[in-house]
């Protein structure tokens, strides 16, 4: 077992303090992947002017609450792209598990495609998480990356609002000012996704919710409310 993957979803597998990958005017990292449907495809290679690019997995009730938002980004602006980097399980359980090799994640990704009708196209990460290290880390977060491979705007966590916001004035070529508050998912998405997951799934995640909800929903949003930005590395600039 990697040790990036894991069985049994504990906050100590994530750093919510720190913010890694790049940041906002840094380069984004490209990579050669896989896609659902079996094709290799270089991450950075889309169509249009703008990437929307989103972390998520189909054990990750964020991911899987935001994705009706998020798939009628291209219909909304088809100016941009939109993909999903399929990462380790979020809350694996006995019926979707951690995965034990590249296959499982893949086959992972295929459900999430066939099964949850996915419509953006689905990379599927290397089994120790090389592109998902690269950007975060973070079970759901979101990038705005330009056709140079300039990051635009960056979310630890996905609110479908503020990246709906924040893609709107990059394609006006205004500002970006959408502050992306960290919003949970709805009880309803939470209960089925780790339903679905299966047993253990539930009790891992309910075990590590008041840290969840302390770090993400009460310290995050204060920090994004009062303007305290986590200190960057610029090293990499576009």
């Amino acid at each position: 077992m990697s040790g990036y993957n894991y069985d049994e979803f504990s906050p100590d597998d994530y750093d919510f303090d720190t913010v890694e990958g790049p940041s906002v005017g840094q380069k984004a990292p490209d990579f050669k992947l896989t896609t659902s449907d079996g094709r290799s495809q270089r991450l950075l290679n889309f169509q249009g002017d703008f990437l929307v690019l989103e972390m998520g997995s189909i054990t990750c009730p964020l991911f899987q609450s935001r994705r009706g938002i998020m798939q009628s980004l291209e219909k909304i602006f088809p100016q941009a792209s939109s993909a999903v980097l399929y990462v380790r399980e979020a809350h694996p359980g006995v019926h979707i598990q951690g995965h034990k090799n590249f296959d499982d994640k893949l086959a992972c990704a295929t459900q999430l495609k066939t099964e949850d009708n996915e419509t953006r196209t689905i990379f599927v990460d290397d089994f120790d998480g090389g592109a998902h290290q690269a950007y975060g880390s973070m079970p759901n977060a979101v990038f705005i990356i330009d056709k140079l491979g300039c990051v635009r705007f960056h979310s630890e966590w996905n609110n479908p609002s503020a990246t709906r916001k924040a893609l709107k004035a990059l394609i006006a070529g205004k500002p970006v000012r959408a502050k992306s508050y960290f919003r949970p998912a709805l009880p309803p998405v939470v209960l089925k996704t780790l339903g679905r997951a299966g047993e253990g799934s539930a009790s891992d995640f309910f075990r590590g919710l008041p840290f969840l909800i302390w770090t993400n929903l009460v310290k995050r949003n204060l920090r994004i409310l009062f303007g305290k930005k986590p200190k960057v590395d610029h090293s990499q600039g576009c």
